[in-house]
């Protein structure tokens, strides 16, 4: 359970760092009291992890030999991706077009709110906005393959501590934080990390 949890703790947070959720939160919480935004954000990101886990475990049904295979070949294939896409990128490289994203995303959204904003609206509207922005992205498919091939209440607990502590970091600070975040820095880090878990996972299978 202890691996579990250190492992999805580790992926979770270095990759939550500079993605499109984490400047949906950055920005809504400009606007918004960061309570009502932590909360709504947080939720949606538990959520997630709930699915992605009991999916992971439904995926654990399958003969182990193959969730073996494919969690080793996931985690190499993302970690070579990422390690790609960090060398492609300048020193200085920015997190301009998912800035964008986030902020076309968060505007949207404020177009379709009444005029006076409840607490229950903000919390809706982070809820959804992350939520949509989290389906599909790197760390929910990480969270299916480490639920299927370890503890699931391990990886639950780690994944949702691991979003929570991004999510405080981006609401509190998230402005003066993500202009000094790194983005070549941080998918290095997170295809390193990939990488050496799927070499713990070849090693542990053999």
């Amino acid at each position: 359970m202890l691996t579990a949890f250190t492992a999805a703790l580790l992926l979770i947070t270095v990759s939550e760092l500079g993605d499109k959720t984490f400047f949906i939160a950055v920005i809504l919480s400009m606007h918004h009291p960061r309570r009502l935004v932590y909360i709504g954000v947080t939720a949606a990101l538990a959520a997630m992890t709930i699915l992605s886990v009991l999916f992971g475990q439904a995926v654990s049904l399958l003969p182990k030999v193959y969730i073996h295979y494919a969690e080793i070949a996931l985690f190499i294939a993302f970690g070579i991706k990422l390690l790609y896409d960090a060398s492609k990128m300048s020193t200085t490289a920015s997190d301009t077009e998912v800035v964008e994203e986030a902020e076309a995303a968060v505007k949207q959204a404020d177009s379709q709110l009444p005029k006076r904003n409840t607490s229950l609206a903000i919390v809706i509207e982070a809820f959804v906005l992350t939520f949509m922005g989290e389906l599909g992205d790197r760390t929910q498919i990480a969270t299916i393959a480490l639920a299927a091939g370890n503890n699931p209440i391990g990886v639950t607990i780690g994944a949702i501590l691991g979003h929570a502590i991004c999510t405080a970091i981006a609401v509190i600070g998230g402005k003066m934080i993500a202009g000094r975040i790194s983005e070549r820095q941080i998918t290095f880090i997170g295809g390193c990390l990939f990488l050496v878990f799927g070499v713990v996972a070849a090693i542990e299978g053999a």
